[in-house]
């Protein structure tokens, strides 16, 4: 849907992903959408050398979240969000639904 817009699905799903959970980083939403790692990479890097994300470490990972000083984040996150309310339910239950808390030790998958 913002794929014309922002010039790359790739862009289109980071921001929906980040916009659903928050934050992410790119191998989580690589496997999200079951897409290559390497397309989800570079949309992250040109989003925050464009001002719109900004990333810090979290270990060894590069987490990325909006950054609140991006003059048009207000506009933007609601052009974001109309785009989740389009997507097909189930995506979108999955793309909110967060799991808040570890797997019990001991519980097998």
């Amino acid at each position: 849907m913002l794929k014309e817009l922002l010039g790359s699905i790739s862009k289109e799903r980071s921001l929906v992903y980040i916009a659903g959970r928050k934050r992410g980083y790119a191998r989580e939403i690589a496997r999200f959408f079951a897409t290559s790692l390497s397309p989800v990479q570079n949309a992250l890097d040109d989003l925050e050398a464009a001002g719109i994300l900004f990333s810090r470490k979290v270990g060894v990972t590069q987490e990325y979240e909006f950054n609140p000083r991006y003059p048009a984040l207000v506009e933007l996150k609601a052009l974001v969000n109309r785009a989740i309310e389009l997507y097909p339910s189930s995506l979108k239950q999955q793309l909110l639904e967060v799991r808040a808390r570890p797997r019990r030790k001991g519980k097998p998958l």
